[in-house]
């Protein structure tokens, strides 16, 4: 079964118009990545200087770093 014109121009459309539609999700998904890999940067500098605060916290106080023990119980 070969398709009239009218329906050749129809299908054609519609392949141009889902061809823009995945290009656009693919560019949204990206610019998405980007904003949570910056999100999670910025967690993960934030969990390092809470860190650092701790292991000089215990340092001053003289206590043994209990986040130390637990891991090197986790690499064991």
């Amino acid at each position: 079964m070969s398709l009239n014109d009218s329906q050749r121009k129809f299908y054609e459309t519609i392949l141009a118009t889902t061809r823009q539609e995945m290009d656009d999700l693919d560019r949204a998904i990206e610019e998405e990545l980007a904003k949570v890999k910056d999100r999670l940067a910025e967690l993960q500098n934030g969990k390092k200087a809470a860190r650092q605060m701790y292991d000089a916290a215990c340092m001053r106080l003289g206590i043994s770093n209990d986040l130390e023990a637990e891991e090197a119980q986790g690499d064991a």
